[in-house]
Order: C-alpha cells, then structure tokens, then sequence
C-alpha cells in the first residue's frame, strides 16, 4: 500500500535532521526538515502537514523545554488538527504532562528508540487522519441545515402524497428503503428524513455501498483494531460506530454483494459491532435509512438479494417518482435551479421565455431532476442575455432521446466537476458547494471519473 503522510521534523541538530528523515522516509510519503523554529509557518503554509515532530530546546544553554512549549502553541494556532510530538534530550515527566495538557499528542526523550518514535509519530498521524475524517462528517452535518439543500416538493399529487409519508414515519426509528430512478432525489429524501427525525442534532452517515470495495466493507463499515492487518496502525471506528445516536444511510444497497449481505444483515439483527481483528461487541444505536434504483424483489426472485436482508430493510418503503409522473412541477424546479445558478454565475436575474417553457414540459426527461439541474446550470453557463438560450436546454423540441443520452448526461456531469475544481483549485469544499452536493458524494463521482 502507498505510504501516505507528511512529517515535518524541526531540530537545531542537522545530525538528528538527517537520521530522523532517514528513519521516517520508510513509513509516511513525505518528511520534511527545518533546522529553525522560526521556518514553522512557512513550512506549514506550503505543505499540507500532518504531523510535526518538534524539539523543545533551540537556545543554547537553555534546556527548560518552554520553547517548545511556545512553538506548540504557534502550531495550533494555524492548524489545531495537526498533531505535534514533542522532542527532547531531558526526560522531564513534568514537561511531557505540560507539553500533552497543551496539546501535544505524545512525547518522545532522546536518544530515541526507533519503534517507540515510529510508533508516537505513526499514532499521530492517524489520530490527524481521524480528526479530519470528524471534521469532514461535520461538515455534512450542517450542509443538511443548508436551506439550498432541502427537499422540493412541487405541487403535484404524487409529491404530496409522499411527503405526507415522510411527516408520519420521520420521527419513528422505522427503517426507511427509498426506491427510485437514477436522478429523483434519493440521498435527498434520505437528508429530509433525517432533518425532521428525533435525531436531527446528529449527523447523518452517507455510504456508497456501490463504491466500497469487497476488500474493504469490513474496515470501512465495522472498523478495525491496531494490528488487524498490515496497515492498521491505529484503532478505527466504522461507519457504524460514526452514526451512532444519528442516521445512517446505505446507498445503492442493491449493488451489494450477495456473500456480504449476511454480514450486513448481522449487524441489522443485532446492532452491535465486532471491529475487525478485534473480538469484542460494540454496541450502536443508529436509524437506518437504505436507498436503491434496483428492484430487490426481482432480485429475491433472481437469488442475488436476500429476502430477509430485503424485509430488515423495508419496513417503510417510500417510492420517488420519475420526473415525468410529476410534470407540474417541472418549471418550478427549472425556476429554482435557475434562480440558484444565476446567482453562483453573477448572470443577474434570469428567467425562462414561454418556448423554453414549452420546452421543458415536453421533453421526457430521462435522467430526471439531475438531468434537469445539469440542464438548467448549463443553459446560465452559456447565455448570453437573461433569457437561457434554446439549444443549450438540451430539450430541443421534444426531440427523441438518444439512446447515448446517459452517456452524455455523464460526460456533462463529468465537464462540470472538472470546472469547479479549476475554478476552486482543487478546495474539496467549494466544489461540493457550488455543485450542490455533499462532500461524501462528490469524492464518490471523482473515483467515479477518476478525476
């Protein structure tokens, strides 16, 4: 497996530089070296820092520890993710106790032991690595409260017949199965659900069951103890552990293998954990809410879906409808969207002419309401007046769909994404934002395109 992590070493001792680099070069990708506490802040502002293993004594003489005490703190100041191990000749359990209340994540006395200091600086880096991983679920967390984030209704029949479902069975802990098209709004539904749930003040956990591969659901889903396999270097929790007091959502759950559901459908029966490598039951309280384009009982029929997996999960089944079984509420979509891409695009206030009206009512839509905001972003990308030009619609006159329409719709998906990351240089953030999605989903369609 590649090596990942970037160590930045700080020492006065350029002997000390270059043993500690030589040793640190075998387990993390990069190791830096800076002979002067006063290079910290442009080292961390040119490189994405992991973990910095810094020396407490830089003045001659002086042998207290309080510079280092002083730089730690300077450290957290720019970034309080990043880990620091602190590094000194004087063994002073006092120092380490001040050092770690300050917010060292451990202390190494030299001269050092070479595991012991791998194993501080490797624990470091996970603990970082963890860290990030909160934030990020964090900040999932409040894209659910973002007003630009929430359901659409309509007013059509259909619609509102759903939502009535989702007002009496939200605030219940009955599992959920989302059923629907490519497009309608499944993961949307899912965040809706959880927004007007009991356990609304927690996150919920996204999951792309199609996404993880065979080798890694166990990790990834029930987390791993240190040592379980060549690369657990540190305890991990899985995702249900993560969703504990709050959602999960399983994503895709047809696209499971069939030899995995029975692991899956353990934990369901049980709601208790075992890590892997690791022996004992945790237990999770979390509200599952699973979503699928597939149809699980003609996968039952077929043997490749278990039927009790199937009845664990359905307890409540709510169905999206496609975007043509709710034409009504076609150009109000189209108007949001409008309305949300000309503001991200500086394109002033646009509207839609009563051809590009037509347009959009006759036309099948394929890819549903993805299809449509992709659509309707394109068409602002391109105008040239307030009014969205015809052709890039991409309705035509109630044209025949091609049968590569899926293709296209993918390739656009694809150009979009490519965009945002030139215009936000590559801030993970930004791009979910100006695309509308979590996160979560955006890295899932950059493996997906392997952007």
């Amino acid at each position: 497996m590649a090596k990942e992590g970037v160590i930045l070493v700080v020492d006065d001792n350029k002997g000390i530089l270059t043993a500690v680099s030589m040793l640190l070069a075998r387990y993390f990708a990069k190791v830096l070296t800076i002979s002067s506490p006063n290079q910290i802040h442009n080292a961390l502002r040119e490189n994405q820092v992991d973990v910095v293993l810094l020396d407490m004594n830089f003045t001659s003489g002086i042998n207290s520890g309080n510079e280092g005490i002083y730089w730690l703190a300077r450290i957290k100041e720019t970034d309080p993710t990043i880990q620091v191990v602190l590094f000194t000749a004087y063994g002073d359990i006092d120092l380490a106790v001040k050092g770690i209340k300050e917010g060292a994540a451990d202390f190494v006395v030299k001269p050092w032991d070479n595991d012991k200091l791998v194993a501080s600086v490797q624990n470091a880096y996970n603990l970082r690595k963890t860290r990030k991983e909160m934030r990020q679920l964090k900040e999932i967390k409040r894209e659910l409260v973002d007003a630009g984030q929430r359901m659409f209704w309509g007013q059509s029949a259909v619609m509102k017949k759903l939502e009535d479902a989702v007002n009496k069975v939200a605030g219940t802990d009955a599992t959920i199965l989302i059923t629907g098209q490519n497009g309608t709004g499944k993961e949307l539904l899912a965040m809706e659900i959880h927004r007007r749930s009991l356990r609304s003040q927690e996150i919920m956990v996204p999951v792309d069951m199609g996404a993880i591969t065979e080798t890694l659901f166990e990790s990834e889903l029930f987390g791993h103890v240190k040592g379980a396999f060549t690369d657990a270097k540190a305890d991990r929790a899985g995702k249900f552990e993560v969703a504990h007091k709050g959602t999960l959502f399983l994503d895709e759950i047809g696209n499971l293998p069939l030899h995995l559901q029975s692991k899956l459908l353990t934990v369901l029966q049980t709601y208790q954990v075992v890590r892997v490598g690791g022996n004992m039951p945790v237990r999770t309280d979390f509200r599952l809410v699973c979503a699928t384009n597939r149809d699980l009982n003609e996968m039952v029929r077929q043997g490749t879906f278990r039927e009790d997996l199937l009845y664990r999960i359905n307890t409540i089944h709510l169905e999206l409808p496609p975007l043509c079984e709710r034409k009504e509420d076609i150009v109000p979509l189209a108007e949001r969207f409008l309305e949300k891409y000309a503001a991200r695009y500086h394109k002033g206030n646009m509207h839609l002419s009563p051809a590009a009206v037509s347009c959009l009512k006759e036309y099948s839509w394929p890819g549903n309401i993805r299809e449509l905001q992709h659509t309707i972003e394109k068409a602002v990308i391109m105008a040239e007046s307030d009014e969205p030009d015809m052709p890039s619609l991409g309705a035509g006159n109630a044209r025949p769909v091609p049968s590569s329409t899926q293709q296209t719709l993918e390739q656009m998906e694809c150009e979009l994404i490519r965009q945002a990351l030139e215009i936000h240089r590559g801030n993970m953030s930004a791009v979910a934002g100006q695309l509308g999605i979590t996160r979560q989903t955006l890295y899932n369609k950059l493996r997906k395109y392997g952007l």
